[in-house]
C-alpha cells in the first residue's frame, strides 16, 4: 500500500506530540476479566487521508477501525479478524480486517454517506438502519473461518458489538469507542476500550467494571491531551487488581502491492485480457478498496504484463 501524506501542518505537529499508537492489554479481578485499550489517533488520521473522508465518514469508519484494533487482541500469530456490517441505511456497509500484530485496514461502502437531511447529533441509528453485524476469525491453517452473525439492534457499534458477544459467544463485554474532534473538525484524539469476561468471572465483578467504565471521562480527550492510553486505564481502574500483560503497535496497514494486482490481471480470462489490451483505458488503474491505494500501468507496461501470460 501507499500512504497518502497528511499535509495539514498543524495536525502533523499535534500527532508528533502524542504517544505512539498502541494496544495495551490488562487483566483484573484475579484474571477473571480482561481490559484491552488502544490509542490510535495517527491510525485514524491516516485512514482519513487515504480514503479521502469527511468528518462524518471519518467518525463512522473510525469507530470500526478502533473496534477492530481492540479485537485483534483475540487472535495471535498470523491469524486475522474481520468485522463487517451490512445495513439498509445510508452507510450501506462497513468492512474492516485486523491482524494479531495490530495492523488494521478496511473501507466504508458509501463514501460520502448520502444524507437526506442535516445531522443534529452523532446518533447513527438512522444512518445504519436495519442490518447485520458479522465477526469472523480466520485462523492460520484452518480452511474455514469461525463466524458469528447478529442483527443490528442499536445503530451504535459499541452497543451492537457487546450484544454480539453476549448472543453469539455468551461472553459479557463492554466497549467504548472514542473519537475527539477539535473545532476545525480535525481528529485530535482517538482511543477505545474493551472489557471482556474471562473464565471464572462473576456478575458482581463484571458489573463493577462496567460501572467504572460508564463513569469514565472521554478517552479521546485524554489522548488528545498528550497522555497515554495505558495511563488512562491505570488511573481509572483502581482497586480491581489491575495487572498489565502486553503492549502492541497499532497501525493502518494493507499488504496489497502493485505486483499482487499484476498477478490478478494476468489471471483474468483471455477475453477480458484482450479487451483491456485493446480498449484500456490508459493508464490502466486498479484501486484497492481496503486502503484506497491506486496502482497504474501505461499501455506499454500493461502489454508487457499481459505478454507474460503463458
Amino acid at each position: 500500500m501507499l500512504h497518502t501524506p497528511i499535509t495539514d501542518c498543524e495536525l502533523t505537529r499535534h500527532l508528533a506530540s502524542l504517544p505512539e499508537d498502541g494496544r495495551e492489554v490488562f487483566v483484573a479481578l484475579d484474571a477473571t476479566a480482561r481490559i484491552t485499550s488502544v490509542g490510535a489517533t495517527t491510525m485514524i488520521n491516516q485512514m482519513q487521508a487515504n480514503h479521502g473522508l469527511q468528518p462524518l465518514e471519518t467518525y463512522v469508519l473510525g469507530q470500526a477501525y478502533l473496534a477492530t484494533a481492540l479485537l485483534t487482541s483475540l487472535v495471535e500469530g498470523n491469524d486475522r479478524i474481520q468485522l463487517s456490517i451490512e445495513c439498509g441505511g445510508p452507510i450501506g456497509g462497513i468492512y474492516t480486517e485486523g491482524w494479531a500484530d495490530g495492523s488494521v485496514r478496511g473501507y466504508l461502502k458509501n463514501n460520502p454517506i448520502p444524507l437526506t437531511k442535516e445531522l443534529t447529533s452523532l446518533d447513527l441509528d438512522e444512518l445504519y438502519g436495519p442490518g447485520f453485524l458479522t465477526l469472523s476469525r480466520l485462523l492460520e491453517g484452518k480452511k474455514t473461518p469461525f463466524t458469528g452473525q447478529t442483527m443490528l439492534q442499536w445503530g451504535n457499534l459499541a452497543k451492537d458489538l457487546a450484544t454480539h458477544f453476549d448472543q453469539s459467544e455468551q461472553t459479557p463485554t463492554h466497549f467504548i469507542l472514542s473519537i475527539d474532534f477539535n473545532e476545525n473538525a480535525r481528529v485530535i484524539g482517538a482511543g477505545a476500550l474493551f472489557i471482556q469476561a474471562m473464565p471464572g468471572w462473576n456478575r458482581e465483578g463484571l458489573d463493577r467494571l462496567a460501572d467504572l467504565a460508564d463513569g469514565l471521562p472521554s478517552l479521546g480527550k485524554h489522548i488528545a491531551g498528550g497522555r497515554s492510553v495505558r495511563s488512562f486505564v491505570e488511573t481509572h481502574f483502581t482497586g480491581v487488581g489491575l495487572r498489565h500483560l502486553d503492549s502492541t503497535e497499532i497501525r493502518f496497514f494493507c499488504p496489497c502491492t502493485r505486483e499482487q494486482y499484476g498477478r490478478y490481471i494476468r489471471h483474468l480470462s483471455e477475453s477480458d485480457r484482450a479487451d483491456i489490451a485493446e480498449h484500456g483505458p490508459f493508464p490502466f488503474e486498479v484501486v484497492c478498496s481496503n486502503c484506497n491505494t491506486s496502482y497504474r500501468w501505461s499501455r506499454d507496461e500493461l502489454l508487457r504484463l499481459l505478454g507474460e501470460v503463458k
